[in-house]
């Protein structure tokens, strides 16, 4: 428990150090490719998401997901890559490499999918090499270029609005 609160503050701190010189970059590309940022702790229905996302026109082989935990248990195992609290260090590093395999690709767009701002989902936010980043307006303004007003259960709602923007920005 003290250990946990101690590496969050950590990330905190780095975070918070890092937004203050965060520069968040806008692409005029089109979007081809899609990076999810799940937190499974609240959110489960990613399947669903995920066809929500196929059905408003980017195929599932151009979407990457990342799925976070607050606990793992030993022989719990998931489809796609996933991370705790446990697979990052108190200086803001990944032991993982499927975390940073996804951190660095630069994907069209990144899909930062939790309404409760963590400190270890704000860094992988911060971090990613996404060319456009979209979340919920709860989280911190200046992770995001596109915010959604929502909460993380109304899926359907989030891609609907999302996809609606999209097109009006000429990004779809």
């Amino acid at each position: 428990m003290f250990l946990k609160l101690i590496k969050d503050f950590s990330i905190k701190k780095i975070v918070k150090r890092s937004l203050t010189t965060y520069k968040l970059e806008m692409s005029e590309e089109k979007i081809q490719s899609i990076g999810l940022l799940v937190d499974e702790t609240y959110f489960s229905k990613e399947k669903e998401l995920i066809s929500q996302i196929v059905n408003s026109g980017i195929p599932e082989s151009k979407i990457e997901i990342l799925i976070y935990k607050d606990k793992i248990k030993k022989k719990e195992t998931f489809e796609n890559a996933s991370f705790s609290r446990m697979d990052v260090t108190i200086s803001g590093d990944f032991s993982k490499s499927e975390v940073g395999d996804f951190i660095s690709k630069p994907f069209d767009m990144l899909i930062s999918y939790y309404d409760i701002e963590k400190p270890v989902l704000t860094l992988v936010t911060l971090k990613s090499r996404a060319k456009f980043k979209v979340g919920f307006s709860t989280i911190d303004k200046r992770l995001n270029n596109f915010m959604i007003g929502t909460i993380a259960e109304n899926h359907k709602e989030f891609v609907a609005e999302l996809f609606k923007y999209l097109k009006i920005l000429n990004k779809i």
